[in-house]
């Protein structure tokens, strides 16, 4: 399994923008095979940041995703906004179990 964390930063100014092209793009990449679960959200005190978080049963779906139209999509109007930073890391996962 494939773990995909991180933060995706925007200028305050972006923020609504930001938060208006992430409905598409989460809603189609739930549906796609081979994700598990994803979601982008805003940070509750500090407008324009992000928190990304993606699980892939492995990387063959998520650079389908990568190629997708959707993500085109949404990277082509992410080049409209201010993004001001962007740290998303990878983790390969060979067991979980559950915590709580």
């Amino acid at each position: 399994m494939l773990i995909v964390s991180g933060t995706i930063s925007v200028a305050p100014a972006s923020h609504d923008r930001m938060v208006e092209l992430l409905g598409p793009l989460v809603e189609a990449t739930l549906a796609e095979e081979g994700n598990l679960t994803y979601g982008m959200w805003p940070h509750p005190t500090d407008s324009g940041v992000f928190r990304v978080y993606e699980e892939w049963e492995s990387a063959e779906p998520m650079g389908a995703h990568m190629s997708s139209e959707h993500m085109a999509t949404f990277m082509g109007a992410m080049g409209e906004l201010e993004v001001t930073g962007v740290e998303i890391n990878q983790h390969e996962v060979a067991a979980s179990s559950r915590l709580m």
